[in-house]
């Protein structure tokens, strides 16, 4: 199938663009969330940049939404409907926001485009009414058992901690930092420092260690040589990075919200909202390195087998299969907006 997908999420688009499909990412001049194209990721030569405005519009068996204003913007440039002559999904990459759990998803009540969740606690939070939902889970590229906890230290992944704040559980790690170093990979981590203050609070500079913003591969090996992972969001669908750590083989400790409880098995580490409890656990694996190489190896094989790629893919295998043929674009009439049924006026509560 040639399938038309806009790269908004790198980390989930690095496993989809690996299936047996093309896929049409649009591409402009000036980039952009409408325009990133491949945005300069290794991705397989299936991966195609493409111009949305001189596409064949026949040219594409399906598309895959994640933006309401996506309904539209196909309708105008491919004079296709989604849903209607276009066979299409809407895949919801986040939890609700607003008036949880009464929020209201902008695809609710309607019914020819089903939504796609990346979570059952997403799928379970999400007011749908009556559209039709289901759920694929995450797959995560292997990137090998890399896992070697030389370092005494806890690793983070968190893009823009300090704008996001409670969101990404930043006011939390000065209270880690006193259990332990902490080495923080990601966007933005460069304003860590002073927004926390440790010396302020008594503790030493040397306890916050910015790695920053590096490439996967890089992220791999030196996230693998920390002793343990930390993921202290509250609330995030299930952060990537969390999956890619248990690949990696790393012991890990997660608060116990949205899908982390599912995703993180008994044996793999800690799962608690309790945060005394998650720093004790966390200077335990500190002191312990056997210990915490033997619950990595639980850590890995659970996110195999439930986030593996093969599974992911032959799920959205189906999923696509199971959708309604395509329609050229001169079986009906063309329309320059999305259908009514479609709702794209709903905004989140």
């Amino acid at each position: 199938m040639r399938i038309l997908v806009w790269h908004v999420h790198g980390g989930w688009m690095e496993a989809f663009v690996r299936g047996q499909h093309e896929y049409l990412l649009p591409k402009s001049p000036d980039g952009g969330a409408w325009g990133l194209g491949r945005g300069g990721r290794e991705w397989p030569a299936a991966a195609q940049e493409v111009n949305l405005e001189s596409l064949d519009p026949d040219s594409v068996d399906a598309v895959v939404l994640q933006r309401p204003e996506e309904i539209a913007a196909v309708a105008r440039t491919l004079g296709r409907r989604p849903g209607v002559d276009l066979p299409a999904v809407y895949l919801e990459h986040n939890t609700p926001k607003g008036d949880v759990p009464f929020t209201l998803h902008p695809l609710a009540d309607q019914t020819t485009i089903p939504v796609v969740h990346v979570t059952h606690f997403n799928q379970l939070f999400w007011d749908t009414g009556t559209a039709t939902t289901t759920v694929i889970e995450h797959g995560i590229p292997d990137p090998g058992h890399l896992y070697t906890g030389e370092r005494e230290e806890m690793g983070v992944v968190v893009n823009e901690p300090v704008r996001r704040g409670r969101v990404t559980g930043t006011d939390l790690l000065p209270g880690f930092a006193g259990v332990g170093p902490l080495r923080v990979f990601g966007m933005g981590t460069e304003a860590l420092p002073e927004a926390l203050n440790l010396k302020g609070l008594g503790l030493s500079e040397e306890r916050l260690r910015i790695s920053g913003d590096v490439p996967a591969a890089k992220l791999h090996q030196e996230l693998a040589r920390c002793r343990l992972y930390l993921h202290p969001l509250r609330w995030t669908s299930l952060g990537l990075a969390l999956l890619e750590a248990m690949h990696l083989g790393m012991p890990v400790l997660a608060l116990a919200t949205t899908e982390a409880s599912r995703a993180i098995q008994h044996g793999a580490g800690l799962v608690s909202n309790d945060v005394d409890d998650l720093q004790k656990f966390a200077r335990r694996l500190l002191d312990d390195p056997d210990d915490a190489y033997a619950m990595g190896i639980v850590a890995r094989e659970a996110a195999l087998q439930r986030y593996g790629l093969d599974k992911f893919l032959r799920a959205w295998d189906q999923l696509l299969t199971e959708l309604p043929k395509s329609t050229p674009r001169g079986s009906h009439p063309q329309s320059g907006t999305a259908s009514a049924s479609h709702d794209t006026e709903r905004t989140h509560p």
